[in-house]
């Protein structure tokens, strides 16, 4: 399976171990450079998403608008950054634009470093 950083895919989250770990089935931004992306490395990097909105969240939380293959206004979990199996992706839903994704790193760098 090839996937590509900037892509939100549905993504099986469960099984979750604490109460405060994201789970479910929900889309996610795939953040992992596509270096590592097109390899044979099973792994991919997410940040889930949810259509539970928080107004003003930054930087922990990134809203995104709706669009083709996405169903309603999302935030990005921007501090929930998780490593899953590329077998958890189950169906492309799209895509961010290249400005989102820049926003997305900007915000990434300052709950991270």
């Amino acid at each position: 399976m090839t996937v590509c950083k900037g892509e939100i895919w549905l993504v099986n989250l469960n099984p979750q171990k604490k109460s405060n770990e994201i789970g479910k089935t929900r889309p996610a931004v795939v953040i992992q450079n596509d270096l590592l992306n097109q390899s044979e490395y099973a792994t991919v990097i997410i940040l889930p998403m949810t259509t539970v909105l928080i107004d003003d969240a930054e930087p922990l939380r990134f809203r995104v608008t709706k669009r083709t293959g996405l169903e309603s206004e999302s935030d990005i979990l921007v501090a929930h950054a998780r490593a899953v199996d590329k077998e958890r992706l189950l169906q492309k839903l799209g895509e961010l634009s290249s400005k989102e994704m820049e926003r997305i790193r900007i915000l990434f760098n300052e709950v991270v470093f």
